[in-house]
């Protein structure tokens, strides 16, 4: 499976789309569920949703780093980072709501500003990998996806884009391929047929299958229950997403 190449345009206009689902979404919560467990041990809804703010606002500064060519991190640092999300879990509804939309209205008018040449421009995420600006769109694009889900209010991966998830798949399996430390395993597709390895062994003793949302939820740590397995063992631990 090859990565999709990014098309930033695009992947813009599919996280308008995906954000305006989520405000509909959370729109029709009653006010106390913002305050109740999400699907993320640790955090509220109203933590998944502070999150999702102060990243949309982290991408901004990447799309600035690579429109000006200063050096401008995702996050000040991880404990400034973790204080902007628990400082803003707690609030009430219609002020997650605002902090939604208003950062979602900064990061279009980031991927406006940016003029084309641009897009090439390499930044650095908060993990230390690099990557072109053209990833950007697509990034948001998967924090919005994979944490609407997280809230727990309904959506799950089996209801995520076709193309979303087969990306996503793609994109997840790339990063584990060929690495020391990882369960090696063989994936099977059982819509599209396809196979794929990951870990580090040339012949895994482990294939599971199953649809593409399936396996996205299980690579994404967002489940595996329509998974088959074959020897019948446990599914192995994979490292969470970052």
């Amino acid at each position: 499976m090859s990565v999709q190449r990014p098309d930033p345009v695009s992947d813009a206009a599919a996280v308008r789309d995906a954000t305006r689902q989520l405000i509909d979404a959370v729109s029709a919560l009653d006010p106390p569920a913002v305050a109740e467990p999400s699907l993320l041990p640790g955090w509220t809804r109203g933590h998944v949703l502070a999150h999702l703010a102060r990243n949309a606002d982290a991408l901004v500064n990447l799309l600035t780093w690579a429109r000006t060519g200063e050096e401008t991190p995702m996050y000040v640092s991880e404990e400034a980072r973790d204080k902007d999300i628990e400082d803003g879990a707690g609030r009430a509804l219609p002020e997650q709501l605002d902090d939604l939309r208003r950062s979602a209205e900064r990061f279009d008018e980031a991927v406006a500003a940016l003029p084309p040449q641009a897009w090439a421009a390499q930044v650095h995420t908060r993990q230390g990998g690099v990557l072109p600006a053209a990833e950007i769109p697509a990034k948001r694009l998967a924090e919005i996806h994979l944490h609407h889900v997280d809230l727990g209010i309904g959506r799950t991966c089996e209801d995520l884009p076709e193309d979303f998830a087969a990306r996503e798949v793609a994109s997840i399996i790339d990063r584990l391929s060929g690495h020391e430390g990882i369960a090696a395993v063989r994936l099977h597709d059982t819509r599209t047929g396809e196979t794929w390895d990951i870990g580090a062994a040339e012949t895994p003793e482990l294939t599971v299958s199953g649809s593409t949302h399936a396996l996205l939820g299980w690579l994404s740590g967002r489940g595996g229950g329509e998974l088959s397995r074959d020897p019948d063992v446990p599914l192995p631990t994979l490292p969470p997403l970052g």
